[in-house]
């Protein structure tokens, strides 16, 4: 197990989705908020200190999209118990969106064993505008940034598993389904 800095960040996001549902259980919306952005922030983080440190691996790539999938799917349930009506008017846009992060992973387990760790441009920009339009959802109730990520983890989806289709095996980091096709 490699400790290094954005390693531990990716670890800090794991650790802290059990906490995260605690905070939406005993309805503390302030301490819900505090660790969603530190759990953000380490998203933001790590791949920027990997890349400016050199110390990128497949384990990192791995951990990274651990750390995405216990903070996207730890998300919903502790909003739900902290703010249950504004989830059951979006419902349907948070079904969605979890069905559409799901299914690439899907592909990839199906067809490499594994989860893909692509890290795509698109999959960059859905990311900031999902963080930004859950902030806006939660804290607001504005819901235009948050259907508008939903349309581009829709985009992602069909990017991730056209490139899990083309990949003879599995890669970490591909920024696009161009890269995808150049490293055939």
């Amino acid at each position: 197990m490699s400790m290094n800095i954005p390693n531990l960040l990716s670890y800090f996001r794991i650790l802290s989705a059990p906490f995260l549902l605690l905070a939406g259980w005993f309805g503390m919306p302030d301490i819900f908020f505090i660790l969603f952005g530190l759990m953000l922030l380490s998203d933001v983080l790590d791949g920027f200190i990997a890349r400016m440190l050199d110390q990128t691996s497949p384990l990192g790539a791995r951990l990274d999209s651990y750390g995405d999938i216990v903070t996207y799917l730890s998300t919903p349930l502790a909003a739900w118990w902290l703010w249950p009506d504004v989830i059951k008017e979006e419902l349907y846009y948070i079904i969605a969106a979890i069905i559409i992060y799901v299914l690439p992973a899907f592909f990839s387990l199906v067809k490499f064993g594994k989860l893909a760790s692509y890290h795509t441009w698109i999959t960059k920009v859905s990311a900031v505008l999902m963080s930004i339009g859950v902030v806006l959802l939660l804290g607001f109730e504005y819901t235009l940034v948050f259907h508008i990520a939903v349309c581009f983890l829709l985009l992602e989806m069909v990017e991730n598993i056209a490139i899990t289709m083309i990949l003879p095996e599995q890669k970490s980091d591909i920024h696009s389904l161009w890269h995808a096709l150049k490293a055939k």
